[in-house]
């Protein structure tokens, strides 16, 4: 629960087309007083009532007037007059929706600095009722979702008119207003501590002075806290690195048309081996709905977005090429890590004899996703920092050597995710030639494990008490394409199937003590029960090293246990014990056995 202070404002209406709503103001009422500096429009609903409606009488000292015209919700306006304590008032006609459709109006901080002399619009929007409020929202397209939403949809119409779309930036990264908040630079939201700073108090101040604030209050509700603070957040607009999925790669001054890094991925995609194949439709879906990619974040800690930006005068910023100055950047890094990029005198340094010219240092840093994409760079073609590579993984770019990607199902959204993106855009293809996921492990019931229930699983335990092979043979008999279940009953099967696998393995190898490679007998001198068990071990090998191909282990383990149980402990060694223990070392049936 949080409480906040709260505003009825009137917003005068300009237009000229409406001579019947001559001297009239729209009406809005918001919980979020410091967002009006960054109000753009009005929005409003085709499918709620509206009238225009006059105030008849109210105290003297009051904010309403007799005689002021109010646009409001037909639902709302007795609650909106109760609150501004007018003790009464009139309806004097019906708005409908294509009549509000063409109304604009002035902004209530019109005046103030010179700031605010833009044209305020109203637009339809699915998302406003009559529930609370006036009827109508304030939008502050930097400041809410469906606010952006709205704002953006109309653009082009906006535009058409002649109303500037550009959204301000009136709130930065400390809470505090800005300069495109004329007339309270300075004024914090949020104070250090996450407490309510001064701004409400200072608009809310300016709107009695402009008289347009027709009543306030204190509304306790729910609102959205941060998790690890448990302090209020607030909305914001800001300034971030995107990578664009459909523009052409240009490569070596090139562009080719249609070769985008969605186009790469997507093939990329269709060229890997996914297992379970099911993996391939989730990517894939992924990479055809996903906007560009935003990888800037604004944290105290993270890499560097280590670039020179200089504003230009439409809002864009040109990024600095320069290969001197990203040499002396590579440079520092290699030898102070990317602190280098924080410490006193950064920019000077890196930036040399440009320093002199108007470039920002950029202090953003990189989404981690960002960070664990890159890794196929320096661990698959690292040869200085990994020289022994070579032996087990192929350059990206050439060879003949497989590379897996091995994680959990979630890191379709993740950590395959983005590697795929960086490999696809500078290496066109993908880091990987196989992607295995596995599902998540719970306890033997399927809940998710955790030490509050007390229904948690720990490998060295299990290891303590059983021996690490009991928990290599239950993940290698596990159905890894899902979730996977391990608990006290589950691995006392494992521990099971270990002892006839072990047993097993310990008599044939009792029985081969005085074998001599010189008593081997040809397989086509053997009987025929020794012929019949070879025959139907290469079926299992086929079997075997199929599974192994399709990584298949549950398979594997299936497959061995079956046959050492069935084929050789219950029907072949019970045949052939009398043999082995009781004819003569030169017996020809012992030897074949």
């Amino acid at each position: 629960d949080h409480t906040s202070d709260t505003v009825w404002v009137k917003f005068p209406v300009t237009s000229p087309a409406h001579g019947a709503l001559a001297g009239a103001s729209v009406v809005i009422w918001t919980t979020t007083p410091w967002t009006l500096p960054g109000n753009r429009a009005i929005s409003f609903s085709p499918k709620i009532a509206y009238g225009l409606y006059k105030v008849t009488d109210a105290p003297a000292d009051n904010w309403a007037k007799s005689g002021d015209l109010l646009i409001l919700a037909d639902a709302l306006a007795e609650s909106v007059f109760k609150q501004a304590r007018v003790t009464a008032y009139e309806k004097v006609r019906a708005l409908p929706a294509e009549t509000l459709d063409a109304v604009e109006c002035a902004h209530p901080l019109r005046g103030l600095d010179g700031g605010y002399e833009f044209v305020v619009p109203l637009l339809a929007g699915d998302h406003v009722t009559d529930d609370t409020g006036t009827g109508f929202v304030h939008t502050a397209p930097g400041h809410g979702r469906e606010d952006f939403d709205v704002w953006t949809a109309n653009a082009r119409e906006l535009e058409a008119r002649g109303i500037s779309t550009a959204i301000p930036y009136t709130v930065d990264e400390n809470g505090a207003l800005t300069a495109q908040a004329p007339g309270f630079t300075g004024k914090r939201v949020l104070n250090d501590k996450g407490e309510k700073g001064d701004a409400n108090e200072a608009v809310i101040k300016a709107l009695v002075d402009a008289g347009m604030l027709l009543a306030r209050g204190r509304l306790k509700h729910q609102y959205p806290h941060s998790w690890r603070s448990k302090k209020p957040v607030i909305f914001r607009n800001t300034p971030q690195w995107f990578i664009a999925m459909d523009k052409d790669i240009v490569e070596n001054g090139k562009a080719k048309r249609g070769d985008t890094l969605r186009a790469r991925a997507l093939h990329a995609i269709s060229v890997t081996q996914w297992v379970p194949p099911a993996g391939q439709n989730r990517i894939n879906g992924m990479i055809v709905n996903r906007p560009d990619w935003v990888i800037s974040r604004q944290r105290a800690w993270g890499v560097p977005i280590a670039v020179f930006v200089r504003e230009k005068g439409d809002g864009s910023a040109e990024v600095l090429q320069d290969d001197i100055v990203n040499q002396r950047i590579c440079e520092a890094f290699m030898e102070e890590g990317a602190d280098a990029w924080y410490r006193d005198g950064a920019r000077a340094r890196f930036l040399g004899p440009r320093a002199n010219e108007d470039w920002k240092k950029v202090d953003d840093i990189l989404d981690v996703w960002f960070d664990s994409g890159s890794t196929h760079a320096f661990v698959l073609e690292d040869r200085q920092n990994f020289p022994n590579l070579g032996q087990i993984v192929r350059k990206i770019d050439g060879g003949t050597d497989t590379v897996m990607y091995l994680e959990g199902s979630d890191q379709h959204r993740g950590w395959f995710h983005s590697s795929l993106l960086e490999s696809s855009g500078t290496r066109g293809r993908a880091p990987y030639d196989v992607v295995l996921t596995h599902g998540f492990t719970l306890d033997e019931n399927g809940r998710k494990m955790s030490k509050s229930l007390g229904n948690t699983v720990e490998p060295q335990k299990v290891i303590a008490q059983s021996g690490a092979d009991i928990l290599r043979l239950w993940v290698c008999a596990t159905d890894y394409a899902d979730d996977q279940r391990i608990g006290p009953e589950i691995l006392k099967n494992t521990i099971e199937t270990y002892r006839k696998l072990r047993n097993t393995i310990r008599w044939m190898l009792g029985t081969l003590h005085h074998f001599k490679r010189d008593d081997v007998v040809a397989q086509a001198d053997m009987p025929e029960l020794e012929r019949l068990t070879l025959h139907e071990l290469a079926g299992r090998a086929t079997i075997v090293s199929q599974a192994y191909a399709e990584f298949d282990y549950k398979t594997v383990v299936a497959s061995l246990s079956a046959f050492m149980n069935s084929e050789l402990s219950a029907f072949y060694f019970d045949i052939r014990k009398d043999t082995l223990y009781c004819d003569p070392p030169s017996s020809l049936a012992r030897k074949a056995a």
